[in-house]
Order: structure tokens, then sequence, then C-alpha cells
């Protein structure tokens, strides 16, 4: 039987267990829709420049053995991220005529091309040459035919989805006494990498704001200390100005996680920068309000009342949409809110998917 081989330089494993863990989703639910798949993956998120050189390299060697191994059972490839993990399908299909897909996440083409004149030219190249590139953000779309001159007709916009058998309403008095938290206490969320580009030293600013109307309030923070340094400033930060209720919750399970949406009044995403903003989609399917920053991928996802949209970095702003969104005042048009989630839901997800592999497939 063909198969398709999926190379991405994020994907969980029992040590962690959370880290590129919407790949995974997405090999999975193609595994279970009947697709042949195989997977040539860096699961550690260990940094370092040493430490990267290592395990980038490994993986290369590997998944360069595994094409010459198994190119006649191939029908294409998927990369996920264009460089570096990309550049293994490019060299698959100049070597083994392999035609491959890649998606786009963000920081693979907002940031890693500016590192240098080279990363740039190959970014370009791995894009050009693609069957089909797909952007998980109209924003990145836009990027990748503009900056990257793709031609438009071969790139989609296809977020990596929501598992709504997951992330979905819960009983919010049971769930919140399952996690520790009051009935009564307005609970603002944030989940994901603690690091600087996320807002959270703003969010903790912004929540100094909404605790001294609302003295009961917590902000729970949960998500992994990527940036140790960092992650210590704001604690320094919380300490000498005598902040309350703040609570680092640490990294959390996909089902702790949709008990966490369930239970909490408002999700807050403050990035600086995000290509698409995955866990804002997930607040949503859970039924939560969402306040985040008007950048990137969460413009269009949060439009016409999805959400609360606020400027990035400005504290101000953050205070005053989590008040609207705690408030409850109507401010989000739930009906959208619905909208948007069932066209990111894994089965449209799915069936999108499906259709680009046929195609590139076709074309072979």
């Amino acid at each position: 039987m063909k198969k398709i081989v999926v190379f991405s330089n994020m994907y969980p494993s029992a040590e962690h267990p959370t880290y590129g863990i919407f790949v995974e989703n997405q090999v999975e639910l193609l595994k279970a829709s009947g697709v042949a798949m195989d997977i040539k993956v860096i699961d550690n998120p260990k940094a370092g420049k040493l430490h990267a050189l290592l395990k980038y390299g490994k993986w290369f060697a590997g998944s360069f053995f595994y094409l010459m191994g198994n190119r006649k059972n191939l029908t294409m490839t998927h990369a996920h991220y264009a460089f570096p993990t990309g550049y293994i399908s490019l060299i698959g299909k100049r070597l083994f005529n392999l035609p491959y897909v890649v998606t786009i996440h963000g920081g693979d083409i907002d940031k890693m091309p500016k590192k240098s004149a080279r990363i740039a030219k190959l970014t370009r190249t791995i894009l050009q040459e693609a069957s089909h590139v797909i952007t998980v953000g109209e924003r990145l779309k836009q990027e990748v035919v503009t900056n990257f001159g793709v031609s438009e007709v071969k790139v989609s916009v296809m977020s990596m989805g929501v598992d709504r058998t997951v992330f979905h309403p819960l009983p919010k008095a049971e769930v919140r006494n399952e996690l520790g938290l009051r009935e009564k206490e307005p609970v603002i969320l944030f989940i994901g990498n603690l690091i600087r580009e996320k807002g959270i030293l703003e969010l903790v600013q912004a929540f100094v704001t909404v605790k001294s109307q609302l003295p009961d309030a917590s902000l729970r923070l949960v998500g992994s200390a990527k940036s140790a340094a960092f992650v210590e400033e704001v604690k320094e930060y919380i300490t000498t100005h005598q902040i309350e209720g703040i609570h680092f919750e640490g990294t959390k399970s996909q089902k702790e996680l949709a008990k966490w949406l369930a239970a909490a009044d408002v999700l807050s995403l403050p990035s600086y920068h995000e290509g698409f903003g995955l866990v804002a989609l997930e607040a949503m399917a859970a039924g939560s309000p969402v306040v985040a920053s008007d950048v990137g991928g969460l413009s269009y996802l949060l439009a016409d009342g999805a959400g609360i949209l606020v400027p990035a970095r400005e504290v101000e702003g953050l205070a005053q949409g989590l008040f609207q969104a705690l408030s409850g005042d109507g401010a989000i048009n739930v009906a959208k809110r619905e909208e948007i989630v069932h066209e990111h839901s894994y089965e449209m997800i799915l069936e999108k998917l499906l259709k680009i592999y046929g195609e590139v497939e076709r074309t072979r």
C-alpha cells in the first residue's frame, strides 16, 4: 500500500506530551480515515546551538535514508514548517520525483528567513516547488503569495483544526470543583509557552487593573516555562508589586486543557504575533470568550465579534478587553463563534486535506 510520510520538527513524546501535539493530532486524524502514513519527526524541544545541530543532523540523516529506502512505496511527502523541515521534502522531489505539500505555521516565514539570505532563498525555493502550500492563517497566505512569489492557486488556508470531542462546553461548577477553583471566582486563563512574545508581562500588568475592580479574580498561567529567565522576571515583577491571585499551573494534557477552558471566564492571548492561535479556537469550542491581540491569524479568527480584539503590547486596552469579557454584556457574537468553530472542526479539515492530497497524487 502506498504511503505518505510526514516530516515535522515538532512532535510529542512521552517526555514532552504537548510538543507539536497539533501535528500528531492531524496525523492520527488522517490515519483514522484510512490514509497510510509514516512520520520522521523531532520530538525533543531542548534548545541550544549544539543540541539543535545534533538533533537536526540526526533527523535529517534518518529522513534521507528513509526516503532512499521507501521512495517506491511513497506517493508524496508532507512537511510541517518550510525550513528546515521542508528542505527534506524538496530533496525528495528532486532526487526521487516525490511531490510534496508544506504547511506553514508562522515562524517559518516570519522569523526563519530573516536569519540569513541563504535561508530566505531556500525557503522561497521550498515554497515555490511545493505541489501545494497550506497556511494556518489568512495573513500567512498573503505573505506566501506576496513575499515568496507562490501562485495563489496552489495556496490554501487551513488551520490544524479543533477536536470537538475533546474541546466542548462542560458544566462549569463541576469542572471548577475538580480544578479547585471557587464557584464565583472570575478566572482569566492563559495557555501557551511562557515567553515574552506571548504578552505575558502585559497580561500581568492588565490583571492588576482587573484585580482593583474584581478583588476575587485570579490569573491562571498554563504552559511550559520555555524561557526560565523570562519566567523569573515575571515572578520578580509579581513579588515586587505584591500582586496576588496569579498562579503558574504548569503544562497540561489536552483533556486537562479542555477542562481549564470550560472552567475559565475568559481566555487571554495577548501575543505580539501569532500565525493562527489554535488555543483561541479551542477556547471558542469550549464556549469561553477570548480576548486576544489584533495580530496575525487572530485578527481573522476573532473578527465580526467572534472574540474581543485588542492592540498588541497595550496594557490599558487589554485590561478593557478583559473587563468587557468578564462583564458578560453580549460582547461576543455566539452565532459567529459557532460558525467559525464548525468551519475549523476536524471533519471539515479532514475533508479539505484529503482533497489536497488527492489533487497532488493525481498530478504526479
